[in-house]
């Protein structure tokens, strides 16, 4: 959690305009799902316990975290968990890998092609379709439990991640957004998956007020469920509000 906070330096402060908008990029879109028996050809992840590339990328390639406690062939949770600006696939494993031993997650962290997510600074592109290919081929040769595939993200990555899993909301079950900055947007949004938000009320990076405070009513005036935890701190992850979310998964 300590490497997440040094995060919180090379974050992107909140990008002009209005948090929560709901205009149009199909490249939000993803196709991926979980469905069939993996099968064991030579494209599909490891399965044995760590870290592992998978090999999509020669530059910032996605990272798959599979934990000991996971039963190998029994339908695991998976989170799909994204940095902050500056950040990388270790810091989006960061954010909750502690906590993946303990509860049996599967943690798949991609990383941005530039400095932070395409949709925070324009439109859905190449970092959309870097996920969608990480999960197709997370999907293909891991067991996943498809009511439990969760996206999560801290700062510009908890941005992302609302933006993303709005618009897919029947593969994203539940989302997680630690101290966002805005809701990117999305087309359509899909589903209807519970929200965790939290934000630290002395954040200097992406301030409250202008943030989360104004993000959550909005979400809630939607019809989405959220449930939102203040702190006393700065733009970080505290490891109770991590555990928080983590409970709040299941």
């Amino acid at each position: 959690m300590a490497g997440v906070g040094l995060l919180a330096a090379c974050g992107l402060r909140l990008p002009d305009g209005v948090p929560g908008g709901r205009g149009h990029s199909a490249g939000a879109l993803l196709t991926a799902r979980p469905g069939a028996a993996p099968t064991k050809s030579s494209e599909a992840p490891p399965r044995t316990s760590g870290t592992h590339p998978l090999g999509l990328q020669a530059d910032r390639d996605p990272l798959l975290y599979v934990p000991p406690t996971v039963v190998p062939d029994t339908a695991a949770p998976l989170v799909l968990t994204l940095h902050g600006a500056g950040g990388d696939a270790a810091a989006g494993l960061a954010l909750l890998q502690p906590l993946a031993d303990e509860r049996g997650l599967l943690l798949l962290a991609p990383a941005s092609r530039e400095t932070t997510w395409d949709a925070i600074l324009g439109a859905y592109g190449a970092d959309a379709a870097v996920i969608d290919r990480a999960l197709r081929q997370v999907f293909s040769g891991l067991a996943v439990d498809a009511g439990r595939v969760v996206i999560a993200g801290f700062s510009d990555g908890a941005s992302y991640a609302l933006g993303l899993g709005l618009a897919n909301g029947d593969l994203f079950r539940r989302i997680v957004a630690f101290s966002p900055g805005f809701v990117p947007p999305g087309t359509p949004r899909r589903g209807s998956p519970p929200v965790f938000v939290s934000h630290g009320d002395a954040d200097d990076v992406l301030p409250i007020d202008r943030t989360s405070r104004a993000i959550v009513p909005e979400l809630r005036d939607d019809g989405y469920d959220v449930t939102y935890r203040e702190f006393a701190g700065p733009h970080a992850v505290p490891p109770d509000i991590a555990r928080e979310a983590v409970d709040w998964l299941r």
